[in-house]
C-alpha cells in the first residue's frame, strides 16, 4: 500500500509538510497508521503519540481512529485547533 501523509499547523513545523510512504500492509486503520508512524522517529513519537489531540482527515474527510485508509490515499494530520 501507498500512502501521502500530510501534516498541518505545529505538525508540519515538527515534521515537514509531507511524507511518501510504500509498502505497508494492508488493510491499515488511521490508529495503525498513527502508531506506526510514531514509531518512526523521536519526532514523529513526539507528535503522534497515543492520547495526544490530533486530528486526522482521509482523502479530505475527517477520520477517527477505526476508519479505514485505502491504498492511494491522502491522510492529513493536524492539531484539533487551527487558524487560518
Amino acid at each position: 500500500m501507498n500512502l501521502t501523509i500530510r501534516y498541518f499547523a505545529s505538525l508540519r513545523e515538527a515534521l515537514g509538510e509531507r511524507q511518501e510512504l510504500q509498502g505497508l500492509p494492508s488493510p491499515l486503520t488511521v490508529a495503525q497508521l498513527r502508531a506506526r508512524l510514531s514509531e518512526s522517529s523521536a519526532a514523529h513519537a513526539q507528535a503522534l503519540q497515543h492520547g495526544k489531540a490530533v486530528r486526522c482527515a482521509v482523502n479530505q474527510v475527517m477520520a477517527g481512529d477505526e476508519a479505514d485508509v485505502p491504498d492511494g490515499a491522502e491522510v492529513a494530520f493536524f492539531p484539533p485547533v487551527t487558524g487560518g
